[in-house]
């Protein structure tokens, strides 16, 4: 039957034989004797896949804004410069005399605007250095690279060399860095060697925010006067947490600061705060005996404290990876503990100074 189709019976060949060609078209019969005729077949794997399109947006050669802003920006300049030499030539003109000092006071001025602006340039490439520290350190965890890591370690050093609290920490990094053969877990034990003791002083300074705005907002009559003391006090926190890791902003700095933490708080859900940490602070019939100014008060001290743990996300120079992520629960409730230690400590007092006050 399989001769009368035409088949071919099963035999072994070698594709480097003269007979044996490669074809797309199946013959309708072959002989038994005719050549061997490979017929590929089409392998799904290596078929191209289908991929949507995505809409990109043209891409423009020239910018129009930031250059209106350059031209405009170098023409103020450029008048200021022209007024100032008008100004002095007039002083010459006057006074040789005056001319003199209105040249030194010039001078003196130009000098002191370079060094603010190198400050200030510095001071954004170390915001900028520290946001690309961390991105390094997550992608270091994820592939598990030791020579990147061992840079990052390098570079940490360099960043913390001013920290004299940190001095064993960085011994005992440099003495166990030869030990590590893992990268992400050279990245772990830097982060619990130097960020420990810096988050631990970092809790301290916000927690203190906190019990300074719940207590002052408590008392305070006025809103705008609460709002205006919290953008206050978070605008120092933020300077103290910068310098405290090392980032060490500008007034630039210090502006773009603001806008990441910002931007970060709007990235991870806002201001808003849960209703279950509501009731775990003035629940179990605390809001009961609490009046309405103290519980305004304990809304901005929660405020204050978001805003300080998105600052701690964006200027600390590495990733929370092996270290616990400080919540709003343990800041508020370490800043109830001291409330509650103080008012203790001012009770014993009261006591102490009655007694004494107290005849025999």
């Amino acid at each position: 039957m399989s001769e009368h189709r035409g088949h071919r019976r099963p035999a072994a060949f070698r594709l480097d034989d003269r007979r044996v060609t490669v074809t797309t078209a199946r013959p309708a019969e072959r002989g038994a004797d005719s050549a061997v005729r490979v017929v590929p077949q089409p392998d799904d794997a290596a078929l191209p896949v289908p991929r949507p399109d995505r809409p990109q947006s043209p891409r423009r050669r020239l910018r129009w804004g930031p250059l209106f802003w350059c031209a405009a920006g170098g023409l103020l300049l450029l008048a200021i410069a022209v007024g100032i030499f008008d100004l002095i030539r007039d002083f010459f003109a006057r006074s040789p005399e005056l001319g003199w000092v209105g040249l030194a006071l010039a001078v003196l001025a130009a000098l002191s605007l370079a060094v603010i602006g190198i400050r200030e340039g510095a001071g954004l490439l170390r915001l900028a250095k520290v946001e690309h520290l961390q991105r390094r350190a997550s992608d270091i965890v994820a592939i598990d690279d030791r020579d990147a890591a061992r840079a990052l370690l390098r570079e940490l050093m360099a960043l913390t060399h001013k920290m004299p609290h940190l001095a064993r920490a960085r011994a005992n990094l440099q003495s166990h860095s030869g030990e590590i053969i893992d990268g992400a877990d050279l990245v772990r034990l830097t982060e619990r060697e130097l960020m420990a003791p810096l988050d631990q002083e970092a809790r301290g300074i916000i927690t203190a925010a906190v019990m300074r705005v719940s207590l002052v907002t408590a008392v305070s009559s006025r809103a705008s006067v609460d709002m205006l003391f919290v953008l206050i006090t978070f605008l120092n926190v933020l300077r103290k947490l910068s310098y405290f890791y090392g980032v060490r902003p500008g007034t630039l700095g210090l502006m773009r600061l603001l806008r990441l933490v910002v931007a970060h708080l709007a990235f991870t859900g806002g201001l808003a705060t849960s209703d279950s940490l509501i009731q775990q602070l003035l629940g179990h019939g605390i809001a009961a005996k609490l009046s309405a100014r103290l519980g305004e008060g304990m809304l901005n001290g929660l405020l204050t404290a978001r805003l300080g743990l998105a600052a701690v996300d964006i200027v600390r120079p590495l990733p929370f990876t092996a270290l616990p992520r400080p919540t709003l629960g343990d800041l508020m409730g370490e800043a109830l503990r001291r409330r509650g230690d103080g008012e203790e400590a001012d009770k014993l007092e009261a006591l102490d100074a009655e007694a004494f006050a107290k005849p025999d």
